[in-house]
């Protein structure tokens, strides 16, 4: 068993969030995940630690996801 470690500077002045998202691993279907965490980078280390490095890995928060993107659109 190999044991990595991921250095993530957690600025723990920010709230907890709510991270869903899925993971594959190998052939099998893709796994639904959870997570609690600070920033995206968090949850992804997290998600890591649980199932391994090398997996096709989905994050997302559904806060961010709902709301709308600021900036410009390029037509």
């Amino acid at each position: 068993m190999t044991v990595v470690e991921i250095d993530v500077s957690v600025d723990e002045s920010q709230p907890i969030r709510e991270y869903v998202g899925l993971i594959w691993i190998e052939e099998k279907p893709g796994i639904r995940l959870r997570i609690l965490a600070r920033s995206l980078e968090e949850a992804r280390s997290l998600v890591s630690e649980e199932y391994g490095d090398g997996h096709v890995i989905s994050i997302w928060s559904e806060g961010d996801a709902a709301s709308p993107r600021s900036g410009k659109r390029s037509t």
